[in-house]
Order: structure tokens, then sequence, then C-alpha cells
């Protein structure tokens, strides 16, 4: 499989992109680019922890019923979230209905919650790897996990948080821009 792919619009991305539009749109205004906040990034955790197992487009597509129907992922308020909450999420055919990680998220809300405004922030953004200066060339320079993201992912299970293995925080990295894995050649890199 080739690493980039020539858009529409004459630039070459990053090749996972393929010729979906929405795709496309997230790799080229999210996608790498330092995501900050408390909310923010607790809303990547939350749909990172979602998408294990599925691919992130299933994810991406049902993002804004995910942020209906999970307050626009306030900490706050999903922490305040009980077992009725739990059952109308399971009755949402717009997300993805699996209890485990529902009530993940709900335990994830709490637990930021009762950290200090910027606290959640500071601890993701302290896993962040030195930039090394090196992008990939290919596909199979990228790592699915790495030593940063298993010990973020040991020091958030300590902390009781929930579906954030290694895998899942290199995806929350990489997503958030802790990491930039954009392929040399790719316009973004």
């Amino acid at each position: 499989m080739t690493s980039l792919l020539t858009g529409p619009d004459a630039r070459d991305r990053c090749a996972w992109v393929g010729d979906d539009d929405e795709y496309r749109r997230y790799h080229d205004e999210e996608w790498g680019t330092p995501l900050h906040g408390d909310r923010a990034l607790f809303e990547k955790m939350a749909l990172e922890g979602f998408q294990a197992g599925l691919s992130w487009i299933t994810i991406l597509r049902k993002r804004p019923r995910f942020r209906e129907v999970f307050e626009g992922f306030v900490p706050e308020i999903v922490s305040e979230f009980d077992e009725s909450d739990v059952e109308r999420l399971m009755g949402d055919a717009g997300i993805i209905r699996n209890r485990a990680k529902i009530e993940a998220t709900i335990g994830n809300a709490r637990i930021v919650r009762g950290m200090a405004d910027g606290e959640f922030d500071e601890l993701m953004w302290s896993f962040a790897p030195a930039v090394s200066g090196e992008r990939p060339a290919s596909f199979a320079d990228v790592p699915a996990v790495t030593p940063e993201s298993t010990a973020l992912s040991k020091e958030l299970r300590r902390r009781g948080f929930r579906f954030v293995g290694p895998t899942t925080m290199y995806a929350l990295m990489q997503s958030g821009g802790m990491v930039d894995d954009h392929i040399a050649g790719c316009w973004r890199a």
C-alpha cells in the first residue's frame, strides 16, 4: 500500500484518508494538530475509547451525535450521568452502543471532574515525546504503541481510567498532536 495519496485538490496526503471527504477534512484540519484543554482532551479520550476495535471513520461520522448525547463531553455534566442515562445511550443508534465503553466514559468524566482545572491537560501532555525531527517515510515507520503511550496508559489506569490501553493512547497522541505522524511528502508534514 502506498503511503501517500494525491487528492482531488492535487495535494499529497497520508493515504489512510482514501477518497472520503470527511476523512480528508479531518486529516487536513484536525489530525496531528496540538489539542489542549481538559474538555477537548476528555472528548478525544472518550471517542478513542469508543473506537477501540472499530474504524476511526465510523466514530468520525457518529461524532456529532456523540457530542449531542454526551452533552458536549463536558466532564462536569457527563460525570453526573446515572443508570437511566446509560440506558438512554444504549438505546441510541446514532452512537456506538457498548455498555462498557459508555460506563467507562462516565467513570472517566468523574475522574477528570475531580482534577484541578488544567490538570488533565497537563497530565496528558506530560507524556508527549520529545520532537525527534524525523518524519515517518511510510506507514511501516509509524508505530501502534510507544514507550510514551504505554507509560501514559499505565498512569491513567493507576488513576482509575478505563479504555485507555497503550494503542488507544497512541492514537490519541497522534490525533491530538502530541506526536506528528504525517508521512514525509504529505502536505501537512
